[in-house]
């Protein structure tokens, strides 16, 4: 059930990020997107990064190929790992911080270390915290071993955490530590740490033939119990057994840790009542003179120191640049710094660290650490090293050792655990630090006097460019001048030309006039001359007509005189007429 329950939690990631990319499309990365960090002979890492726009939570994803006979060298993982295998078959060795309650199909040794074989279709998931390596199977068709692994940047403890990569290598992880503190803290020779230390680095998948499983080294010597969680099985780490107290001296009691070189002692809510409800704990780490806390690394835990007593020297290792390269492009580096009474330090986990206390005073120093309930810390060097219950054969490829004798002797050879010796370490830190620190005083002189040398010939160049520029504009200027008296003396030229030709035009167009106007003149002369001998003929017209009407009327009077005669003779003759025929008519004896 717990089998199924991890695939299906693993196909939901899968499915979530998927569904993020279809639905959003500046989540969108295709294949040749893929920001490559190893291409070797033996395999290949690729990697991209996603945002869950729905949710804001940031994914890291990585694409892992290696070839058949193949080992991913040891790692230890800063975030959740979720991972399918979609081809070949490897074998995964693992270390985890806690017991796991898993169901899957497992190889569990007495001593704590777990493998598994993986196929193709198998889905798992390891914690953050886990150190873990893989070595892949010899295959008869050459077919190699992919994995898909999804890290969740920002899932555990606090989302506002720096995100130091999905892993760290292990080798470089004691290769960022001092000469002198890998000497004194694996109890070897000069040379062998130089070796180790020196060797040239390795990629992070190299050739490796897997060993028959009865060679295979059993992990045992107690660290696990250290580190996963097994106080009870321990006998350095917790020599007293702790009860649950309302309250804790760290003065009352066996120290968990004590012998000549110094004593510590940790608290969380199962020794402390008051951090029952809180995820914190508190520890104090007490130095004698000339002794150092091996180095170490917490998986889960940040550390807030402070010193109460005395002086010494940490030094810290970054995860994402422990051997110190410094690229522009990297912010997190080493460092190692001097504290003294009242001063306080932090330590952020996954970081490797180690405290160390001068010749002539001892160190000592309290603090706290978060997510203290499930933090165990892990140890580079001494009797508990972590780095014992990984294959000598495997160490030998991680460190590019000559052979395994030299990792033998590296891990062999220091019989403290937890707090070392290490005399004069302090000192010879600090004349290193301050050494480095003159290096890089130097350096920042010389690239100050570099950057004012820089500057000056920026500022000449700047002049002489400036200078130029001026000459180039003058140049231009006058250039510009010639051109445009050019430009006007050919204007005053097509003017001129353009005056004439206008000229002649005018002098056409005037001709042209006068022609017209003496045509129109001679028209108008000849309708003038016309319209007279129309007026003439018209008034000839008209006097003909006046005494064609005079001799008309003249004729009409004559005969209207005539008719009037005519009518007055009629008349008269009709009056007389009229007398004759009264007279004639008048009886003889007249009228009565």
């Amino acid at each position: 059930m717990a089998k199924k329950k991890l695939i299906l939690f693993a196909l939901a990631v899968v499915f979530l990020c998927v569904w993020s990319v279809l639905g959003h499309h500046e989540v969108l990365v295709r294949k040749e997107e893929r920001r490559v960090v190893s291409v070797c002979e033996s395999g290949s890492i690729s990697t991209v990064d996603v945002r869950d726009w729905t949710g804001g939570t940031s994914y890291h994803l990585q694409f892992i190929t290696m070839e058949p006979n193949s080992l991913f060298l040891p790692v230890l993982l800063h975030s959740d790992m979720v991972f399918y295998v979609h081809s070949g078959k490897a074998r995964i060795n693992y270390m985890e911080v806690e017991n796991s309650d898993s169901k899957n199909k497992k190889k569990e040794s007495s001593d704590g270390s777990r493998s598994i074989d993986l196929k193709r279709g198998d889905v798992y998931r390891l914690e953050q915290g886990t150190t873990f390596y893989i070595t892949s199977y010899p295959a008869p068709t050459r077919a190699k071993f992919r994995i898909y692994a999804i890290f969740n940047i920002a899932n555990v403890d606090d989302p506002r955490e720096q995100f130091f990569g999905a892993y760290s290598n292990i080798s470089d992880l004691v290769r960022g530590f001092d000469e002198r503190i890998l000497q004194t803290g694996f109890g070897v020779s000069e040379e062998l740490v130089q070796s180790i230390k020196w060797a040239e680095r390795t990629p992070p998948i190299v050739p490796y033939v897997l060993r028959n499983e009865s060679n295979k080294r059993s992990w045992k010597e107690g660290i696990i119990e250290s580190v996963v969680g097994f106080p009870d099985q321990t006998e350095e780490l917790n020599k007293k057994k702790k009860s649950k107290t309302r309250t804790f001296n760290f003065y009352s009691g066996k120290p968990d840790v004590k012998n000549c070189y110094g004593w510590s002692t940790a608290i969380t809510h199962e020794e402390l009542e008051a951090l029952e409800t809180i995820d914190i704990g508190a520890f104090m780490v007490n130095l004698t003179t000339g002794s150092m806390m091996g180095p170490h690394w917490n998986p889960k835990a940040t550390e807030i120191s402070i010193v109460t007593r005395g002086q010494g020297m940490v030094q810290i290792i970054c995860p994402t640049n422990p051997v110190g390269q410094f690229t522009r492009h990297v912010k997190c580096q080493n460092s190692v710094y001097w504290v003294k009474e009242g001063d306080v330090f932090i330590v952020p986990k996954y970081h490797p660290m180690t405290q160390i206390s001068f010749n002539n005073d001892s160190f000592v120093f309290v603090g706290f650490s978060t997510n203290a309930r499930n933090n165990y810390p892990q140890f580079l060097a001494g009797e508990r090293s972590v780095l014992k219950e990984i294959d000598r054969e495997i160490l030998k490829e991680a460190f590019s050792a000559p052979n395994s004798t030299v990792v033998e002797e590296l891990l062999s050879s220091q019989r403290d655990a937890i707090i070392l010796g290490c005399t004069s370490c302090a000192e010879d830190l600090t004349e290193k630090a301050a050494e480095e620190e003159h290096q890089r005083a130097e350096k920042e002189r010389r690239r100050e006097e570099k950057r004012r040398e820089e500057e000056e010939a920026a500022r000449k160049r700047e002049e002489e460019e400036e200078q130029a520029r001026r000459e180039e504009q003058e140049e231009e200027a006058r250039r510009r001048e010639e051109e445009r008296a050019r430009r006007e003396e050919q204007e005053e030229e097509e003017r001129r030309e353009e005056e004439e030709a206008r000229r002649r035009e005018e002098q056409k167009e005037e001709k042209r006039r006068r022609e017209e106007e003496e045509a129109k003149r001679r028209e108008e002369e000849q309708a003038r001359r016309e319209e007279e001998e129309e007026e003439s003929r018209t008034r000839e017209e008209k006097e003909e007509e006046a005494r064609r009407r005079e001799e008309e009327e003249e004729a009409r009077r004559r005969e209207e005189e005539e008719e009037e005669a005519r009518r007055r003779e009629e008349e008269e003759e009709e009056g007389e007429q009229w007398i004759r025929q009264k007279k004639e008519a008048r009886p003889l004896g007249g009228w009565k």
